[in-house]
């Protein structure tokens, strides 16, 4: 665990996956807006990394995971457990049911740990 009041977000997923089960569509209800059209998880996750960043500063850390080349094993008991869908948000270790890319989203599980 980092410094007090640092949360940790994980994103887990695929170097190939799209960052969310829905299109990309022009109102970006996702909250990012320079990802958009590509609609891949890199990208959504580049600017999820900014806007948190911009609003948090160094309180949130956060760092993507891809699975391509094999799952580790604290992942594979998560998924085993939870059935979590991808790609899997987690907050300070924490499984969420977000399963995409979304800001708003996201800083409500930040806030409840800040």
């Amino acid at each position: 665990m980092g410094m007090a009041g640092t949360v940790k977000i994980e994103i887990i997923g695929l170097k190939t996956s799209e960052c969310s089960p829905f299109p990309c569509d022009e109102n970006r209800t996702c909250g990012l807006e320079g990802c958009y059209h590509s609609g891949k998880l890199l990208d959504a996750f580049r600017e999820l990394k900014t806007a948190l960043q911009t609003i948090y500063g160094n309180r949130v850390e956060l760092t993507l995971t891809l699975v391509d080349d094999g799952v580790p094993d604290r992942i594979k008991a998560i998924i085993e457990r939870e059935y979590p869908p991808i790609p899997m948000v987690l907050v300070n270790g924490r499984v969420t049911k977000i399963g995409r890319i979304v800001l708003d989203r996201i800083k409500t599980e930040i806030e409840k740990e800040l």
